[in-house]
This record gives C-alpha cells, structure tokens and sequence, in this order.
C-alpha cells in the first residue's frame, strides 16, 4: 500500500494509460479523480474503478486542459471533497501527424495547447495548492518517446512532448524546495485506442494497408511486443510514492528498450 490515503488526480483518466493508472493506485491505497474531457468515459471508468473500491475512494470530474477555469475548478473540487491533492498524473493529451508541408496551424496549435500549455498550467495550479497546504507532492508528467527525437510525419507531436520534458525539467529543480518533486515517464508505442487513429495516419501517409505500421512497430520493439497501459503502471506508483522522494526533474523511459538516453 504505497500510496495509502494519498488523494491523486489522473488527467486523461478515464481510459488507456490512466485508467490503468487509477486502477494501480486504488490498488495501493489511494483515492483516485479521473479528470477527462469525456463525460461518457468518465462514467465508463467510473463503473470500473467502482467494481475495486467503494465510491468514496473515487471521483470523476470533466476537465479540459485548455481552460483555466476548467483546470481551476478541478482543483477547488478535489480539494473542497479530500482537503487537497498529494499527486497529480499529467497525462491528458492527443495525437496528429502530417508532412512538415501538410501542418495546419489548427493542428499545430490545439496539440501545444493540449499536451504542453494544458500540461503545464494543470501542473502550475496543482502545485499552488500543494504549497499552500505545506505536505509536498508529486507530480508526473507524461511525455513519449516522440520527446527524445523527431520524427518526419511526426514533428509538432514530437515537439510537443519535447516541451514536456523540458518543462519537467525546470518545474523540478523550482518546486523541489517546496517538497514537490516533479518527474515523467516517456512511454514508447503502447496498445490503447489511440493507436487506430495513428496507424490509419500512417496508413494514409505511408500508403500502407490499416494495421501494418501497428504490427511493424510492435516487432521493432526489443521487449518483443508493443506496450500495454498497464506497462506503466509501476514507474508511476514508484514516482508518486516516498520511494522516488529524491527522484527530481527525470523522465523515466518506460518503452521496451525504445531508447535509451
């Protein structure tokens, strides 16, 4: 029970990668606030995470990263119910690619307001109620492997998580002296709805058959096989927990043996 009566909040969790999050960290002793900007899969997770723990362990709020009253309401609602927030999972976020020559500023900007602005003013306004309580925190980033690298079709999403990695970097080293450490995880290709959406991109730029560049990915892997969500789960139980209290401004590689770095 590493997390025993820590309140967490799972941005984008209401399915793959955070659910599977919530999952574990109900199974550690946590109560658990999935922020999605879906409603119907809030109630879908919800229905899930209420088959492992009784109803006032868990909590479902719609959040869109892109507004800050949206961010701000979230926190004042997780606080008025559990007097505050001791880990907050960064994970909300969406995917596009396209030819350098292809990018819209439409595409451009929502995956900068999505997974880098959304990410980083989420994290600001959950770390200004940490401080004030005066218990620390943790904080968790998710980033990708696309944030070690670019890639041709991949560029602004890439970029994007970039900026995550930077901006976990910064965050670290200035909120660790209010006991707040602030870490990520870079998962690589992992198995979760969203994966359609990419190999049917890849599908359309690559001219390759549906399912091909799933598969093709998944052998390249060195572990053998794509990532599931549930991969993840144990690097963000030790990143929240007292285990990685002097962890500080690190994003974990959680990818099979993607990358090295």
């Amino acid at each position: 029970m590493k997390l025993n009566n820590k309140i967490a909040v799972i941005t984008g969790g209401a399915r793959g990668i955070g659910l599977a999050i919530a999952q574990r960290y109900l199974s550690e002793g946590a109560s658990v606030v999935v922020a999605d900007i879906d409603s119907a899969a809030i109630e879908a997770a919800l229905a899930i995470l209420g088959q492992q723990a009784p109803s006032e362990k868990v909590m479902g709020i719609e959040l869109n990263v892109c507004h800050q009253a949206s961010i701000d309401a979230m926190v004042d609602a997780v606080t008025s119910r559990f007097g505050g927030i001791d880990i907050l999972v960064n994970n909300a976020a969406i995917f596009d690619m396209a030819p350098v020559l292809e990018v819209t500023e439409a595409s451009f900007d929502k995956q900068f307001a999505v997974n880098t602005k959304g990410m980083f003013f989420t994290l600001q306004a959950v770390a200004r109620s940490m401080v004030a309580r005066g218990q620390g925190g943790k904080i968790i980033n998710m980033a990708s492997q696309a944030g070690r690298r670019g890639e041709a079709l991949v560029s602004v999403y890439c970029a994007s998580k970039a900026a995550v990695i930077s901006l976990t970097q910064s965050s670290g080293l200035d909120l660790i002296k209010h006991r707040i450490n602030v870490n990520g995880i870079a998962p690589g290709v992992v198995d979760t709805p969203m994966w359609e959406q990419v190999d049917a991109l890849f599908a359309r730029y690559e001219s390759r058959p549906l399912g091909e560049k799933k598969r093709l990915v998944g052998e390249a892997v060195p572990f053998g096989r794509m990532g599931l969500p549930e991969d993840h789960t144990g690097a963000a139980v030790f990143l929240a927990s007292q285990d990685s209290d002097y962890v500080v401004a690190q994003t974990l590689n959680v990818d099979g043996g993607n990358w090295m770095s």
